[in-house]
């Protein structure tokens, strides 16, 4: 019996050593280890835009409003910025410039028969970016430095007496989401409001009877936008890694 029990514990211990041995000489299994790919707001772009503007114009001299006007046009540029997204907010700088078609005239109050002109020929705007992110869309306010390209003409007579043409600094606040069509592709919809304040001008015009020394004039403009554009993105910025 002793004997009998020995015999089987041996065979035990062969069986159980030829496992181990199998177990170190079998290939071990490697799992692979998968990153997921996922949609961010960071990094930076490059695009065009259009839209429609209103503009409120304001002139004035001699410390009167002489004159006030409303108008409409077309415009028409390019934006570029960068932005950085923590969690769901995304923080950003852009800049736009927009070629303009806005040509306003008005009635002025001094001269008989005279009006005043104002073409506005471009905008332009820096401003930081704030935002909020549902996936691919992403909703945001804007609020920064704004100028303005305008030029101011006297007509009298149906005819061009005086002009002037000035750059004008001022401020501007906007309002817009957009959205990811594809990782190197967006689309937006934005709401400006422009304010460009007056500034120093004065103008000699000697047919006008009243100017022949030079008043100075102050013009004030306010512009509302809306605008729809595309954005670009380089494709390192398409999809970073998720740990």
């Amino acid at each position: 019996m002793k004997s009998l029990f020995l015999i089987s514990l041996a065979i035990s211990v062969s069986l159980g050593s030829s496992a181990n041995a199998a177990d170190l000489t079998r290939p071990a299994v490697v799992y692979p280890t998968t990153t997921v790919a996922y949609f961010t707001w960071t990094g930076c772009y490059l695009g065009g835009n259009g839209g429609g503007l209103r503009a409120n114009i304001t002139w004035n001299a001699l410390g009167a409003d002489v004159g006030s006007n409303a108008a409409g046009g077309t415009l028409g540029g390019i934006q570029g910025g960068c932005n950085y997204q923590v969690g769901n907010w995304v923080f950003g700088l852009v800049g736009d410039y927009d070629w303009a078609n806005i040509d306003s005239s008005g009635t002025n109050f001094l001269v008989a028969g005279l009006s005043d002109e104002t073409r506005i020929k471009s905008l332009a705007s820096i401003a930081g970016r704030l935002g909020y992110t549902w996936d691919r869309f992403l909703g945001y306010v804007k609020a920064g430095g704004a100028s303005v390209d305008r030029q101011y003409n006297f007509l009298l007579g149906g005819g061009t007496i005086a002009t002037l043409d000035e750059r004008r600094g001022g401020w501007s606040i906007g309002i817009g989401g957009e959205y990811a069509f594809l990782e190197w592709l967006t689309g937006f919809v934005e709401y400006d409001y422009y304010n460009l304040g007056p500034g120093g001008n004065v103008f000699t015009c000697r047919a006008c009877g009243l100017f022949t020394s030079g008043v100075p004039f102050n013009v004030t403009t306010n512009i509302n936008v809306l605008k729809v554009g595309l954005n670009l993105r380089p494709p390192s910025d398409w999809y970073p890694p998720r740990p």
